[in-house]
């Protein structure tokens, strides 16, 4: 398995209360965010927080292949951080962090990942920079229909493959 680490940067003008809501709505992401192709509950969370809840994500890009993976959600800090563990033809840590600041909130992601697609371990080695464009660009996607659903200004959307972040067989 080929492993990426993935850090996301988004600073949008708005409060972080409607930026948690959007964010930790996941079922709701096919109606803004470009490339979630479905969110499909598999299990509900166990008290109500978001914690312990099951959901399968289908997304598709400008690459011609779709990747499903399910997301166990391990930790939620309304409205600060959530955490899920992925399984699937992807397999590893996701991390969102919310910060405000100055009527503005800055959204820092990590995607710490192995991919378990015979094809896609195979190919890395030469498509990594390829999967990475595509990363960003599913994330790009993320950014701008989240700062439109909320009616408010995107201010920063960058991220890319973590520095000394190798792939691992």
């Amino acid at each position: 398995m080929s492993q990426y680490r993935f850090l996301t940067t988004w600073c949008i003008q708005a409060p972080i209360e409607p930026v948690w809501e959007a964010l930790s709505d996941s079922a709701r992401w096919p109606e803004w965010w470009q490339g979630v192709e479905k969110v499909v509950e598999l299990k509900p969370s166990e008290n109500g927080d978001g914690v312990g809840q099951v959901s399968r994500y289908t997304w598709r890009s400008k690459l011609p292949y779709e990747l499903v993976f399910d997301m166990r959600s391990t930790r939620a800090e309304r409205p600060h951080l959530l955490e899920g563990h992925a399984t699937g033809e992807l397999e590893g840590r996701g991390l969102w962090r919310m910060f405000d600041t100055d009527g503005a909130t800055a959204v820092l992601y990590e995607w710490d990942v192995r991919t378990t697609r015979a094809w896609m371990n195979l190919v890395a080695p030469i498509a990594r920079p390829i999967f990475a464009w595509n990363h960003d660009y599913v994330m790009q996607n993320g950014a701008a229909g989240l700062a439109k659903l909320l009616g408010a200004r995107l201010l920063v959307s960058g991220g890319g493959i973590v520095p000394g972040s190798v792939p691992r067989e």
